[in-house]
């Protein structure tokens, strides 16, 4: 389901179950990956990736067809899971592989970077097209990590952006070929992996304290 895997200061967090979307046992496990790498010691910074096609396609819909009692508390976890990434105390940097749809792609907005994959694979945030809102909390994820005008086009049209889409609009800060998507992603990990871990969390925490709140709060609003 994933793999976490060192090399030096640099961890690598690899989602292997299809299309990767929120199943409980994922988040599960991926809670208990975050643990690990918070408890290591020394320099680290943290790279997640998916494989094959996608990266995550979010909210495991399926399960809640089958859950529909458990919707609040299931999209409490989702919110749980971006707000302790966003609270880390190291650096973090999505390696966008191929598609990062509706929750997939807010799991990418809540890493301090991303490296996107050329040739293949979207960023899209497709809710007004499946006639669904965002909550307040990943409302407030979209609109902190994105510009206003990027924010508005993403969340209004559920435009798809392409890695060179992705980029000129400021969504990923760097492109690769599929083959290079992992090691530059690695290779920017390490490059920041020296960063005091708190001073990290701090600055972070203070930036995105009102993303944070929403995402802490309750799930529907």
């Amino acid at each position: 389901m994933i793999d976490l895997q060192r090399d030096g200061a640099v961890f690598v967090l690899r989602y292997d179950q299809g299309e990767n979307r929120f199943a409980p046992e994922f988040l599960d496990a991926v809670d208990g990956a975050l643990d690990e790498v918070e408890k290591a010691e020394g320099p680290r910074a943290l790279v997640t990736t998916g494989t094959g096609k996608f990266y995550s396609n979010g909210l495991d819909l399926d399960w809640l067809g089958a859950n529909g009692d458990r919707f609040e508390e299931y999209l409490g976890r989702v919110h749980a899971l971006y707000a302790r990434l966003l609270s880390l105390p190291l650096p973090t940097v999505a390696a966008v592989n191929g598609h990062a749809f509706a929750g997939g792609a807010m799991l990418a907005l809540a890493h301090d970077f991303a490296v996107m994959r050329t040739g293949r694979g979207y960023f899209c945030l497709p809710e007004v097209d499946l006639g669904m809102s965002f909550t307040p909390g990943m409302g407030a994820l979209i609109q902190a990590r994105l510009s206003p005008a990027v924010a508005h086009e993403a969340m209004i049209t559920g435009r798809r952006y392409t890695a060179e889409d992705a980029l000129a609009a400021g969504i990923v800060q760097r492109t690769a070929p599929e083959e290079e998507v992992l090691p530059a992603a690695a290779e920017l990990a390490a490059s920041l992996a020296g960063k005091q871990g708190e001073t990290v969390r701090r600055i972070r925490t203070g930036m995105y304290g009102p993303a944070l709140g929403a995402l802490r709060g309750p799930a529907l609003g």
